[in-house]
């Protein structure tokens, strides 16, 4: 049999077994061949420089992933932020305790768009970047790859944030149970030096259907919500921490405003006199939020440097 398999092989190759220059000749084809496939295969992704950067992008291509460093992170500080102190303070002192070493939550902001949900985790990093604190940004379709960033990071010194942006999911999607094995749902325990903080304007993070409804049964006096129900509660109880965030008041507003007028260097007597151009910008906005109040500070800005 053994001799049946050499029999069979090509013609040069049987060649090459007993003539050293043939061999010679297979050898040097098959190192070009095999150099034209290194040249079309991707590089292998770049090792993260943990000292180069306090924040990092989870990026892909070609089906690689790799952290990438945000040379400019954002430079919003907690005391930027206005109207949102319970919600500073109890984010501030759960991520103390994680740069501490100290047990810690997962961390779920919900509620209004444009109030600081997004803002508060930036600040946070830059209040606790000297301490250790790193962050790390995922996008929801990139969510599959938590568990390989989530192996990447175990046994570091530094303490990660794994922060997921506007994070919802619709009917359909999957990437969210990775999620949920990575929160509370695996056999192997998240390593301690890892958070998940995500921000989202649904408290349940997934769409809810009056039809599901319909699946709630009734035990003695007890009311049992149906196990499609259940399957998106239980997402959002995999976090430990609950944050919510409300429309601001016009009073809100105008403070936010007036804060981030006097940042971007607007006269004292500009901004006493802004409050009815403050207020027509919001209305024509559709909305009150630390947002539009900066996009507004902003823009008067921009036209105070231009009259100037």
């Amino acid at each position: 049999m053994a001799f049946d398999r050499v029999r069979n092989l090509p013609r040069s190759i049987l060649a090459a077994m007993t003539d050293p220059i043939q061999l010679a000749r297979l050898l040097t084809r098959a190192e070009a061949v095999l150099g034209r496939l290194e040249a079309a295969l991707p590089p292998a992704p770049p090792l993260p420089d943990w000292h180069t950067a306090i924040a990092f992008r989870w990026r892909k291509s070609s089906g690689r992933g790799w952290l990438q460093p945000v040379r400019q992170p954002h430079p919003i500080r907690l005391s930027d932020l206005e109207n949102i102190d319970d919600q500073k303070e109890r984010i501030v002192a759960n991520t103390r305790q994680f740069v501490a070493g100290k047990s810690a939550n997962n961390v779920l902001a919900t509620g209004s768009r444009g109030c600081g949900k997004s803002s508060l985790v930036k600040a946070v990093l830059n209040e606790f970047a000297d301490q250790g604190l790193r962050l790390i940004e995922v996008d929801k379709d990139d969510l599959v790859d938590l568990a390989d960033i989530v192996d990447m990071l175990e046994g570091r010194p530094e303490r990660f944030i794994i922060f997921c942006d506007d994070l919802s999911f619709e009917a359909g999607e999957t990437a969210y149970k990775a999620l949920k094995s990575v929160l509370d749902g695996s056999v192997a325990a998240p390593p301690d030096n890892v958070l998940i903080y995500a921000t989202s304007n649904r408290r349940h993070l997934m769409p809810e259907y009056f039809s599901e409804n319909l699946d709630t049964q009734r035990v003695d006096d007890e009311i049992h919500p149906g196990e499609a129900t259940e399957e998106k509660i239980s997402l959002s109880e995999r976090f430990g921490l609950w944050l919510s965030f409300y429309p601001f008041s016009q009073n809100d507003y105008l403070a936010v405003a007036y804060h981030w007028l006097r940042q971007f260097g607007v006269a004292e007597a500009v901004i006493a006199g802004c409050e009815r151009e403050a207020l027509n910008w919001a209305l024509s906005r559709g909305s009150r939020t630390g947002r539009v109040a900066w996009q507004f500070a902003r823009d008067l800005a921009g036209r105070q440097d231009n009259e100037a």
